[in-house]
């Protein structure tokens, strides 16, 4: 069996409720195994034997039946987040604090990324490194502050995408390793 994160995005924001318990219980009920969740923000780590496309889809299509709004689902592997923790690039500069380190989860890759248009939402303050189908964000002052912002990314790259702290991103690691 193959261990998986799953990372919602757009639940318990906006109006747009979720209770993880439903979550933890709905996903048990497609037959995924050692469900957990972690905080409010629609993280989940189960194991399952089918692909990632197809278990994105079908906790895609039951959870939009529980939610106001359509909730964009992406997957990863437990090698997948080994690989994203590994690759983050602004781990190996001087002076980086890691607090101010975020992963924007893509859907996929994008086929023709505008980097150009990113270049321009970061400015001269925020940076980004794109690597396949994660776009690694370092914002200085803070993420609430940047216009690299989940629909912006979504907009400019044309894939849906869910962002997460670095924190975050370890502690879904770390639990998807054990």
């Amino acid at each position: 069996m193959t261990v998986y994160v799953a990372m919602l995005r757009g639940v318990n924001v906006g109006g747009n409720s979720l209770r993880m318990d439903w979550l933890r219980q709905a996903c048990e009920n497609l037959g995924w195994q050692n469900v957990r969740t972690y905080v409010q923000s629609g993280n989940i780590v189960f194991s399952s034997r089918g692909s990632a496309l197809k278990l994105a889809q079908m906790l895609k299509e039951t959870i939009d039946v529980q939610t106001r709004l359509p909730v964009t689902v992406v997957l990863r592997s437990a090698a997948d987040m080994k690989k994203v923790v590994a690759d983050n690039p602004f781990l190996k500069q001087k002076g980086i604090d890691a607090s101010k380190l975020h992963v924007t989860f893509l859907g996929k890759a994008p086929i023709k990324p505008a980097l150009d248009r990113l270049d321009a939402l970061a400015g001269t303050r925020d940076q980004y490194r794109l690597n396949g189908s994660e776009l690694y964000l370092n914002c200085p002052v803070n993420y609430g502050e940047t216009k690299l912002s989940n629909g912006a990314i979504e907009k400019v790259l044309g894939v849906g995408a869910t962002t997460r702290n670095w924190k975050t991103v370890m502690t879904l690691h770390a639990m998807a390793a054990e």
